[in-house]
């Protein structure tokens, strides 16, 4: 296992638990180091409570007093929480660092890492190029935002293995010299702005993936995207870009037949099972990781004839009665929805609503023109049926559960239409993650059998 070595602090504090501050906290104690844990929504009854204590860890739950910070030389914050926290703005003014368990992956891994981020696709992007490493007997792991903590994945890693990690925004603002050795970025669209507050702190949150490139490392980046073509100009890496719309010397790209590395073609677009043209940007990107990172042609193709999506990104449940069932949890804006919705050309019934940040629907609306029904639910619901009647959606119903909307949905729907959910919104108001809301939508189709 892979040890941390240099670490220039002694008294850090892992605030918020969940699983990777549970990580960080026992990969510090196991490096000898003194440490205090802070979980404000933490129980005295919890088990990991009580196993940190045994482990020798000093644990505060239940608030974020000041406190917390006394003898601090270092905070690892839960990327979920906001830097308007108490705790972190007191830090900050005693110049405390804060980072994120990113920041510690980069230093435990003996690998070369591959860092995939962007507004949009990025646990898609992530998985394909997992699989197309493995698929090419290239040794790799995959980690990070998708799901599985980079910290004990990066114990494991080889000098001969690849990692593969989805980044977000909240990860990336806590890091200090964590570095790729090959950076993806897919795109930038307004996103998490109740986080980042402004469109241009969240961009410079997603270039920070880039930041501590040298000219050793590689850039992948979106040459479509015009937020992202003029971000990476500041970068110090070689630019590998992808294009759906231009033929690329030095990149990926595709016309409407083919895709391509440079000017190698790597197979025909109707063999490849993914749908939506979007996802066509996020092949793009994972081919130009994989190829670089030592894939062959014949294991890149075997993963584009058969991954058909990851859990909740636009994944394909199953046919009932000539209805397609697809499950899009992961949707939690609108750009996403956008997204979602251009995959289909049949009628479509949309399942939308969850957490309401203050944002109306209004930009949703060109996206609507196959929808011919919409089931709506929690905090938004009332604001996305007016958006649907403004579209000319004449059948709108407004539901309190999944198992309502799933049953809804069918009840509205006939013969070879997609029943859809694609929330358009965060989860939080209903579900304490999108993946429980996706696994709530999953048992109720399957209840229709």
């Amino acid at each position: 296992m892979n040890t941390l070595k240099d670490f220039a602090y002694e008294r850090p504090l892992v605030l918020g638990l969940a699983k990777s501050g549970t990580a960080a906290a026992k990969l510090f104690l196991e490096s000898g180091l003194t440490v205090r844990v802070n979980d404000g929504k933490g129980s005295e009854n919890d088990l990991v409570v009580s196993e940190l204590r045994l482990l020798g860890a000093e644990v505060v739950v239940g608030s974020h007093p000041l406190s917390v910070l006394e003898d601090i030389d270092i905070i690892v914050k839960n990327p979920g929480i906001p830097y308007d926290n108490p705790v972190l703005v007191e830090a900050e003014k005693r110049n405390i660092p804060i980072i994120t368990e990113i920041e510690l992956a980069g230093k435990l891994t003996a690998g070369s890492i591959i860092g995939i981020t962007g507004s949009n696709g990025k646990t898609t992007t992530t998985a394909l190029c997992g699989h197309m490493l493995m698929k090419s007997g290239v040794p790799v792991k995959i980690a990070g935002n998708i799901g599985t903590v980079a910290t004990d994945v990066a114990r494991t890693i080889e000098p001969d293995m690849q990692m593969v990690l989805e980044l977000s925004s909240f990860q990336l603002m806590g890091i200090q010299q964590f570095r790729p050795n090959i950076a993806v970025l897919l795109n930038i669209y307004q996103a998490h702005l109740d986080y980042h507050k402004t469109l241009e702190n969240y961009r410079q949150a997603k270039c920070n993936i880039f930041k501590n490139q040298t000219a050793e490392d590689i850039l992948i980046y979106n040459d479509d995207d015009p937020v992202v073509s003029e971000a990476v100009k500041e970068a110090p890496s070689i630019k590998a870009p992808f294009s759906t719309k231009t033929r690329l010397e030095n990149g990926a790209w595709a016309d409407d037949n083919s895709i391509y590395f440079m000017n190698e073609k790597i197979m025909d677009r109707n063999e490849i099972v993914l749908v939506g043209e979007h996802n066509v940007e996020n092949i793009l990107a994972a081919v130009s990781a994989a190829k670089l990172s030592g894939a062959s042609n014949e294991g890149i193709r075997e993963v584009l004839k058969t991954f058909s999506g990851v859990p909740h990104r636009l994944q394909f449940i199953e046919e009932i009665n000539g209805r397609q069932f697809y499950n899009d949890s992961k949707a939690t804006n609108i750009l996403a929805t956008e997204k979602a919705l251009a995959a289909f050309e049949r009628p479509t019934i949309l399942l939308a609503g969850g957490l309401d940040r203050g944002n109306g629907f209004e930009a949703l609306m060109p996206s609507l023109t196959h929808v011919k029904a919409m089931v709506t639910f929690g905090e938004t619901a009332e604001k996305l049926m007016e958006t649907a009647n403004l579209a000319g959606i004449s059948t709108v119903a407004q539901v309190d559960s999944m198992e309502e909307a799933v049953q809804k949905a069918y009840e509205l729907s006939a013969d070879k239409d997609i029943i859809l959910l694609s929330p358009a919104c965060a989860s939080w108001d209903q579900y304490r993650t999108f993946e429980e809301r996706g696994d709530m939508f999953v048992q109720a189709v399957h209840k229709l059998k």
